[in-house]
């Protein structure tokens, strides 16, 4: 039978709880107020929090716009004019990346990795040899062009022994897989409300090390994603420079207080690897098998290869007329893998009749 709901198996944005959702309908708060500073206060200070270690040396600042808004805050605020940053990439985002600090003219060497394959730490620490005037390092910890949970132990390691600041895209990552901000010697990382953290769209968020905010000078070439304004701001008096989207504030509160209440990103982890194993079980025994190894995906999201004589449009529209929305795949993936995530409010029910949409989909007589 179709579901009631209709349950978000893309990437972001999720799934609401009625909870988070019905938090979105507030009174109507003049972002300029009192009241509205001291819940900016009051996010900023749950959101290093997520993370133990974190709060002590570092902050966070919120802003309005996507996840790849903020990882352009980011990259715009702290990538230095001066030095060079190298990009990782094997995929979309990690690319993305390299485009941000082109477009912003900023000094940078990608090192393009093809998008099955892991980030290769012995290539790039020979490459850091070879390029000593590199100053920083920049990366996506999860790709989710392919699923890829890329290996940011090995990498921050490196960043640590080289005392090379990592900037990191954790949109698809944050609140759900370890961090380990002193180990992997971290100076920012950009992460967004409506992934794992189970918020609504339209805000997102860079935390960064406190003395990137108070002691460097700004780089950026930009009025709006001049992270050192927002940090003014919202740790002085508690205003944004600019207009914030206030209903998704009072969602994102709300998400972190579910978040705290249910565990922590440790438990969201493992309720995401749960579903992720559910899912993978019934998609295996359909024959439908996975594009990387089982072992290199994140617990938020494993992409499949379509079998032959179904394309991801015919996949999509009998899973969507079922009540569930899937991800296509990007670029040469585009034809050849459909995406499922597994974020969001979804229970036991929702992945009974996914198994039985998949079966009517995938099955013998389908």
């Amino acid at each position: 039978m179709p579901t009631k709901r209709t349950i978000l198996l893309n990437p972001g944005p999720v799934t609401l709880t009625d909870r988070v959702r019905q938090a979105m309908i507030c009174d109507d708060w003049c972002h300029r107020e009192p009241e509205f500073a001291g819940l900016t206060r009051r996010i900023n200070t749950e959101l290093v929090r997520i993370y133990p270690g974190m709060e002590r040396d570092y902050s966070a600042v919120m802003l309005t716009c996507s996840g790849t808004g903020a990882v352009e805050a980011m990259l715009a605020s702290f990538a230095p004019d001066a030095g060079r940053t190298l990009v990782l990439a094997n995929g979309v985002y990690g690319e993305r990346m390299a485009a941000i600090l082109g477009a912003h003219r900023k000094p940078f060497y990608l090192s393009q990795g093809e998008w099955t394959a892991p980030l290769d730490v012995a290539a790039v620490a020979r490459l850091l040899d070879e390029q000593p005037g590199i100053t920083h390092v920049a990366t996506v910890h999860h790709e989710t062009t392919t699923g890829r949970l890329n290996d940011l132990a090995a990498i921050g390691a490196l960043c640590k022994a080289r005392g090379l600041p990592l900037l990191l895209d954790g949109v698809s990552s944050f609140g759900a897989e370890a961090i380990d901000a002193g180990a992997w010697n971290l100076a920012a990382v950009a992460a967004t409300a409506n992934k794992c953290l189970h918020g609504a769209p339209g805000v997102s968020f860079v935390i960064a090390r406190n003395a990137l905010f108070t002691e460097a000078k700004t780089d950026a070439g930009s009025v709006y994603l001049d992270l050192h304004a927002y940090y003014s701001g919202q740790h002085g008096e508690g205003y944004s420079p600019f207009t914030p989207a206030v209903p998704a504030a009072f969602a994102l509160h709300e998400a972190l207080a579910e978040l705290h209440e249910e565990g922590g990103w440790v438990d969201r982890q493992r309720i995401y690897r749960q579903r992720a194993a559910r899912i993978e079980q019934e998609l295996t025994s359909l024959n439908i098998y996975m594009l990387l190894n089982k072992n290199d995906y994140s617990c938020v999201l494993h992409s499949y290869l379509l079998p032959d004589g179904c394309t991801y449009r015919q996949a999509h529209d009998v899973l969507r007329q079922a009540g569930f929305v899937i991800y296509a795949g990007q670029g040469p993936f585009a034809t050849r893998i459909f995406r499922v995530a597994n974020m969001g409010a979804i229970n036991e029910q929702d992945l009974d009749a996914l198994a039985g949409a998949f079966a009517d989909l995938f099955g013998p007589l389908a």
